[in-house]
C-alpha cells in the first residue's frame, strides 16, 4: 500500500474507533460525535483508495461526490451509494446547533460504517 494511502487508513481506523466507543458509551455519549466518526471514517477510507489509483481529489467531505471518483476505478463500490449518501449530512449538519443526533440515528451510522469500512478494507487488502 502506497504510504499515503496508509496514512489515510491510519486516520479512517481512529475515526472509527471514536465512533465505536460513542456508540457504546453508558454515560453521556455523543451521538453527533459518534455519526460525525462515521461519516469521516467512511470519507478517509474513499480517499485511501484513491490514492492507491492515483486520483486526485479535492478537499471535500461530500460522500456523494467523492464516490464518483472511486466508482471508475472500483465499480463495486456502487453499492454503497446509499449508505455513503446517509452518512454524508453528518460532516456538517450535525456539527452545529438547529440539528441533533439521537442514538438511533448514532447506531445506523455505526451500522452503514461497518459495512463500508469492511468493503474498502477487502478493497485495499486489510484484515477485516
Amino acid at each position: 500500500m502506497k504510504p499515503i494511502a496508509a496514512e489515510w487508513v491510519s486516520k479512517a481506523e481512529g475515526d472509527f474507533a471514536i465512533l465505536e466507543r460513542e456508540c457504546r458509551a453508558r454515560k453521556g455519549p455523543s451521538y453527533d460525535g459518534a455519526c460525525f466518526h462515521a461519516q469521516q471514517c467512511a470519507e478517509k477510507y474513499l480517499k485511501a483508495r484513491l490514492c492507491e489509483a492515483d486520483i486526485a481529489f479535492t478537499k471535500i467531505h461530500d460522500l456523494i461526490a467523492l464516490p464518483e471518483q472511486v466508482i471508475d476505478v472500483a465499480p463495486e463500490w456502487e453499492r454503497y451509494r446509499e449508505d455513503l449518501a446517509f452518512l454524508s449530512d453528518f460532516a456538517v449538519t450535525f456539527r452545529y446547533p438547529g440539528e441533533s443526533a439521537d442514538r438511533e440515528s448514532a447506531l445506523d451510522a455505526r451500522r452503514r460504517c461497518r459495512i463500508f469500512r469492511r468493503a474498502a478494507r477487502v478493497a485495499l487488502g486489510l484484515e477485516t
